[in-house]
């Protein structure tokens, strides 16, 4: 693990229960930055940072439960790992049908809560590439003319360049060169890649 494959973002106002958490998972070299309340971690969060929260469930202020509302209301993704000593399971079940990716109870068996925090990690990686790619499409789509994104539609709906041409009144030729074009400005090597990243 590196700072690259994300950060646990732990919320919890016992400050042995951080210190502790911290030493554990910095042992095995993850990344960690811990908070005393929800407040503070949702102030300092950038959208960009990958990783995962580990978060108390009763808390002064902000409960666990709130910080999945909040989170969703900001649209941040990040996968949200519960840890209590409060664990029943009504609370639970609330947790899980807020979105938690898992509920652990203190005390935690340290091999256990090091394996779901991998997983919370590696999913929030997974998003993040996703975004990104997404992000890197839409900005190459820009790029394209209006005549371009005719074409382009038609070509992602199966048509093939003759009935291209017919529909918009140019030639098979013509509708060959602006394919040319859209697959260098897409960067695409096929059409088989040049439809996926159009319907992605």
């Amino acid at each position: 693990m590196s700072r690259e494959d994300g950060t646990v973002f732990l919320i919890d106002d016992d400050p042995g229960v951080r210190d502790s958490l911290t030493l554990l998972l910095s042992l095995k070299d993850i990344s960690t930055q811990p908070f005393a309340n929800a407040d503070s971690f949702l102030e300092s969060y950038t959208p960009e940072r990958v990783g995962c929260v580990l978060t108390d469930l009763r808390m002064p202020g902000m409960t666990g439960l709130e910080l999945q509302t909040a989170l969703r209301e900001r649209h941040i993704e990040l996968p949200v790992v519960v840890l209590t000593a409060h664990g029943d399971v009504a609370t639970a079940r609330a947790a899980l049908k807020n979105g938690a990716f898992d509920f652990l109870e203190k005390p935690v068996d340290d091999a256990m809560l090091l394996d779901v925090l991998h997983n919370a990690l590696r999913v929030d990686r997974e998003r993040s590439s996703v975004a990104v790619q997404r992000s890197t499409s839409d900005a190459r789509r820009e790029r394209l003319t209006r005549r371009e994104r005719e074409i382009l539609k038609l070509l992602t709906a199966g048509h093939s360049n003759r009935e291209i041409a017919t529909q918009l009144g140019i030639s098979p030729r013509t509708v060959e060169v602006h394919k040319a074009r859209i697959m260098d400005k897409l960067e695409c090597h096929s059409l088989a890649e040049l439809i996926r990243v159009n319907i992605g």
